[in-house]
């Protein structure tokens, strides 16, 4: 029989043993449902302008996403190409990378995530990948350049079937595409089975009706590759936010149920683009006048929604606002106490 000395050194080996496992496998806010980001709808300058975008985001703490719109830019004198953050044609090649705008920007957050390894709210930043250009060598210089930085990036194992959805190990960056079946090859196809997946596609959503049933617009669970929903306003309230007027309870039935039904399918889900801003507000910030419920009010109204909903994503050009907004309801939320309404976040008004 053990001597009891021994039995009590084994038993305390095995606990300590226990707490460094349950310190490397800590849970992570990644399961669909569990938290709502603010995600920063267009996170870079445009021309000279408004390059302070990320500062403004980083400033509202995290976790948050940053959308980036990556172009290919070709020097008309050199014949060299990269691949820039613009909007759209034409480029100038004054833009700047995604590497020297986001990756280097966000550097002190993510090393000092990899020090102190709290992963309770990894990931701390989601990066949302939206390709206006989609040219194969494109693709692959991003590709390349994740590669760089995959020791930050969440990934899962590369799998023969795409169906076997496999466990994400958990980075402090997520990076998120599109739903072409171009960003597909070359993020999914090309790795080999048994590589790792460093960016993760969306679902394709069928929009020829966006009034319809949620299986409709989006019939397909989540596969290994593809584990988010990406949806205009327009699915929730026909028009989109230009063309909405009073918040009814029909349309927080439609929210709720689009929300279900992604999280149904292990799907994230992400809603573009909720503000609430005056013309001068849109002119000042270069911020889109489809986008714009009207005013501060009746975005508000749309966010608590989708807080309640348990929306993933709330993509706005109004940062501070809507982070704002997340932190009030995150420290209710923790108190236990009622949730902030749109009055308390700074006075509701008839839209």
């Amino acid at each position: 029989m053990m001597h009891c000395k021994a039995r009590k050194q084994v038993i305390l080996v095995f606990v300590v043993v226990l707490t460094a496992f349950a310190g490397s496998a800590q849970e992570t806010s990644i399961k669909p449902g569990t938290r709502t980001v603010m995600d920063a709808h267009n996170c870079y300058p445009y021309f000279d302008w408004w390059f302070d975008r990320i500062d403004r985001a980083l400033s509202s703490g995290t976790p948050l996403a940053i959308e980036q719109d990556l172009l290919w830019h070709t020097d008309k004198r050199t014949g060299e190409s990269r691949s820039v953050l613009a909007h759209g044609s034409p480029s100038y090649g004054n833009e700047p990378t995604m590497e020297s705008y986001s990756f280097e920007r966000i550097r002190p957050v993510v090393e000092r995530a990899l020090r102190e390894n709290n992963r309770h709210d990894w990931p701390l930043i989601t990066l949302n990948l939206d390709f206006k250009s989609e040219e194969p060598e494109h693709l692959v210089a991003v590709r390349a350049l994740l590669e760089r930085y995959r020791g930050w990036l969440t990934s899962a194992p590369r799998t023969a079937d795409v169906m076997a959805v496999q466990p994400l190990t958990v980075g402090p960056v997520l990076v998120l595409t599109g739903e072409s079946d171009a960003q597909q090859k070359i993020f999914h196809d090309d790795i080999p089975v048994g590589g790792r997946l460093l960016v993760f596609g969306a679902v394709h959503t069928h929009l020829e009706d966006p009034s319809a049933p949620p299986e409709i617009l989006e019939p397909d669970p989540a596969t290994n590759y593809r584990r988010w929903w990406n949806n205009p306003w327009s699915v929730v309230e026909r028009g989109g936010p230009s063309r909405t007027g009073e918040w009814t309870p029909a349309g927080n039935d439609r929210l709720r149920s689009l929300v279900q039904h992604a999280h149904d399918r292990g799907l994230w889900i992400r809603f573009y683009t909720l503000d609430g801003a005056t013309s001068e507000e849109l002119s000042c910030h270069g911020w889109f006048r489809s986008y714009n419920f009207g005013s501060l009010a009746a975005a508000r109204l749309r966010w608590q929604a989708a807080l309640a909903a348990e929306v993933d994503y709330i993509a706005s050009d109004q940062y501070e606002q809507l982070a704002g907004y997340l932190q009030q309801w995150r420290q209710a939320r923790h108190a236990g106490s009622h949730q902030p309404t749109p009055e308390a976040a700074g006075g509701a008004q008839r839209h």
